[in-house]
């Protein structure tokens, strides 16, 4: 058993951006098949710049604020509540477009 309450977890830079800020409650190796699952927060204008992985699907769940899944030519709004899943090899990229912060958890799955 493993639990972790977020309000004690350190926040870090994401890899795309480390003015992002992430909050990891899993890290890989700690469950089978999960890479990741944290809460990453985007202030207003912050960009994950586009990006794709090879082996690895990612579950994004908007649960405040309000941005855009950038997808290939494809632009998804997310808003509180949109859950949005990109494949392994899909290029994708986050953006804050809301005048608060977007708080979004991250679920990295590998194939």
């Amino acid at each position: 058993m493993k639990i972790v309450d977020i309000e004690r977890v350190a926040a870090d830079g994401v890899s795309h951006d480390p003015a992002i800020r992430k909050k990891v409650l899993l890290r890989a190796g700690e469950v089978p098949h999960v890479a990741q699952l944290a809460q990453a927060t985007f202030e207003p204008g912050q960009v994950a710049r586009g990006h794709s992985h090879p082996d690895m699907w990612e579950i994004f769940w908007c649960t405040a604020g309000d941005g855009v899944l950038r997808m290939g030519d494809r632009e998804i709004a997310l808003a509180p509540g949109r859950c949005v899943v990109v494949e392994p090899g899909e290029l994708h990229e986050l953006r804050n477009t809301g005048a608060t912060a977007m708080l979004v958890t991250v679920l990295a799955v590998v194939q």
